[in-house]
């Protein structure tokens, strides 16, 4: 079996929990959008991105920082002990604090009739804070059958609920509204403290001075990686609200939840990514004494920046087609972003490819500073844009930002780790996916069957210089 498809095969493999259980909540969206209202959908939205940020901090880097000392412990139990720890101290704090303040929190917010969202926030992030550690120490003991059923059973939990409130409850009790969204997914969060019973029961807390601050020093760096990262991926939700809103609250969030909508039409390259990451580091790693490495490596790319530039490339044409996934036509005039931000993640997964060399070369460091000049790029431009440009400012700004972020990481790699991509294979289908969306743009009619056969033309003229350039299928056997 050739070594692109052992890669291949464990994408399929690693990623199909993970990306089954997104797809599963992605397609919660069309429902959700056909419910509400752009400005009701900003709200979910706002809200979940403060979430991201309150998950970083709440764990703490403790998964991560888990797997690193369990394999060097003695006593593996007593270390998974003191991070749980850890968590719960954190958590306690967090959950004390936003009880007390619950209304202030919600004034702060715009939101000053629902603190009840804030309270069911909380108990949502503390839930998935303390569970992540037990999935982590199912991971660790080899346990992938009971980490899905768990997984897929909390995500059961949520969809089935959102149908039962959206179909059955919301019309007799309109003035709970989306209240049914978050409702649902507390329900689904305490579903897996409740499946997590049996390894809960066995839990004791641990207070060792010595290994809690080793464990804190090592996580430092993570946690502070991981806020510039979401940073890069949530922020603009919550800075579309706060900078807009002199033209009024409802203005404001019915932009934020505009942009979030067709934020969510990346989904497919998003996914891939995604199930790529679960696969390419052990792959990349276990290439690192191949002599022939390189040439793996550059292949790898060369073959990952068709797939996404594809998806890019097949999303763009068909926007007439893809918009149906936000079946309300409220959402329609952000469809304008969908390209900016499809070629943004393109960039992203190239950086998240390449971002090997660091690992390989043990720099971790270059990642995290990566990570906060993109973070600190974001937050100057869409305080730059936003103003000026409305959403559309936050759509330029990802795409600048995560291009940036692959230049600099091509750029400090080639310096300490070299891998010699080919980079004239890569730009060539990247920049031709790009002009066969800018063509495709300019061909665009009123007839959608002339407008989709033409832009049909345009997706197979790009498969045509694929295969006239790499022809990867033959190459795939090798």
């Amino acid at each position: 079996m050739s070594t692109l498809k052992k890669l291949a095969g464990q994408t399929a493999v690693y990623g199909l929990s993970s990306i089954l259980g997104r797809l599963l909540n992605y397609c919660l969206v069309p429902l959700h959008t056909y419910f509400f209202l752009p400005d009701q959908f900003g709200i979910i939205s706002e809200l979940y991105a403060y979430v991201a940020f309150f998950v970083v901090l709440l764990m703490l880097g403790m998964e991560t920082t888990f797997f690193r000392f369990v394999n060097k412990s003695d006593d593996k139990e007593k270390t998974f002990n003191q991070a749980l720890s850890l968590v719960l101290i954190i958590n306690t704090i967090f959950l004390t604090t936003v009880l007390i303040f619950s209304q202030n929190i919600a004034d702060f917010l715009a939101f000053p009739n629902h603190k009840d969202y804030i309270i069911w926030f909380a108990f949502i992030l503390v839930f998935d804070a303390i569970s992540s550690l037990f999935m982590a120490k199912l991971r660790f003991h080899n346990k992938p059958k009971r980490f899905a059923v768990i997984q897929l059973s909390s995500i059961t939990v949520n969809i089935v609920l959102n149908l039962f409130f959206l179909f059955v409850l919301l019309n007799d009790h309109l003035e709970f509204g989306i209240g049914f969204i978050f409702l649902a997914n507390l329900f689904s969060s305490l579903a897996k403290p409740i499946l997590l019973i049996k390894e809960i029961s066995t839990f004791k807390f641990v207070l060792d001075k010595i290994l809690a601050k080793a464990m804190l020093i090592f996580a430092f760096p993570l946690l502070i990686a991981s806020f510039a990262g979401i940073i890069n991926e949530t922020f603009d939700r919550i800075l579309i609200k706060r900078l807009l809103m002199g033209e009024g609250i409802e203005y404001a969030q019915t932009q934020v939840g505009i942009y979030s909508a067709n934020y969510k039409l990346s989904i497919l390259i998003t996914l891939v990514i995604q199930a790529f990451r679960y696969a390419a580091e052990p792959f990349f790693f276990a290439q690192e004494k191949n002599k022939e490495k390189d040439k793996i490596y550059s292949k790898v790319m060369t073959y990952f920046v068709i797939v996404v530039s594809f998806i890019f490339l097949s999303i763009s044409l068909n926007l007439e087609i893809f918009k149906w996934f936000i079946p309300n036509d409220k959402y329609w005039e952000g469809l304008k972003i969908v390209p900016i931000l499809l070629l943004a993640n393109v960039f992203l997964g190239i950086y998240y490819n390449q971002s090997i060399w660091y690992k390989l070369a043990n720099k971790t460091k270059f990642g995290a500073y990566i990570a906060i000049i993109g973070a600190s790029l974001t937050l100057l431009l869409n305080f730059l844009l936003i103003p000026i440009l409305g959403y559309m400012g936050a759509a330029w700004t990802t795409l600048f930002t995560y291009a940036t972020m692959t230049f600099l990481s091509h750029y400090m790699g080639q310096k300490h780790y070299p891998i010699k991509y080919n980079l004239r294979k890569v730009g060539l289908f990247l920049i031709s996916a790009v002009l066969l969306v800018l063509i495709g743009t300019w061909l665009t009619f009123e007839s959608f069957w002339l407008t989709f056969v033409i832009h049909s033309i345009l997706i197979l003229i790009y498969l045509g210089i694929v295969h006239i350039v790499e022809n990867p299928l033959k190459n795939y056997n090798k």
